[in-house]
């Protein structure tokens, strides 16, 4: 039996394939939203950034905020909540990606996405500017294809901020003790 809030997110997902559905999103967004799949888009720009000496400070705070969101995310919160996927519950829409295996609750895609861009407007406010769009379209796609309820990514999108932001100002102060105690400059 489904819950009343289940409902109403479901009728939010009917509502975005109705009006939104065209040939070219059902091509586009599968492929940008496999930018997302293990959060590779962030890991790639994490190991540029790690690579270039004025910058990697940003990288490793990058990697340290993708850590976080596996073990917070997808090890933890995923299998404490164990939210069924609304394309298990409608089986009668045709999905344009494979069926995730993983629960639903919340985001992973999103999550990343909106620690990375966190991380990143930290860090330089130019690069969040970018970030932050394609993070709200990371979590648009998944909605877009059926996979997760509007909560999830709601969800996924303010944990992403509360984890980038603690992620940044504890790597930080990280980063001054090295400097300060043992004199490693990164």
């Amino acid at each position: 039996m489904l819950s009343q809030l289940n409902r109403w997110e479901l009728g939010i997902l009917d509502w975005i394939r109705d009006f939104f559905q065209t040939p070219f999103l059902d091509a586009a967004v599968p492929i940008f939203t496999m930018l997302g799949n293990a959060g590779w888009i962030w890991i790639v720009i994490s190991i540029l950034l790690m690579c270039l000496p004025k910058h990697r400070k940003a990288g490793i705070t990058l990697a340290v905020g993708l850590i976080c969101q596996l073990v917070v995310c997808n090890l933890l919160l995923k299998n404490l909540i164990a939210r069924d996927r609304p394309c298990w519950i409608n089986e009668a829409v045709t999905l344009l990606v494979e069926n995730p295996t993983d629960f639903s609750f919340p985001s992973g895609h999103t999550m990343v996405s909106f620690i990375a861009a966190t991380i990143l407007f930290m860090y330089n406010r130019k690069w969040g500017y970018i970030a932050f769009p394609v993070a709200a379209l990371m979590g648009f796609t998944r909605l877009y294809l059926y996979v997760h309820f509007p909560t999830d990514v709601l969800a996924g999108a303010a944990l992403g901020i509360l984890v980038g932001v603690a992620v940044t100002l504890l790597m930080k102060k990280f980063f001054a003790f090295l400097e300060s105690r043992y004199e490693i400059r990164l």
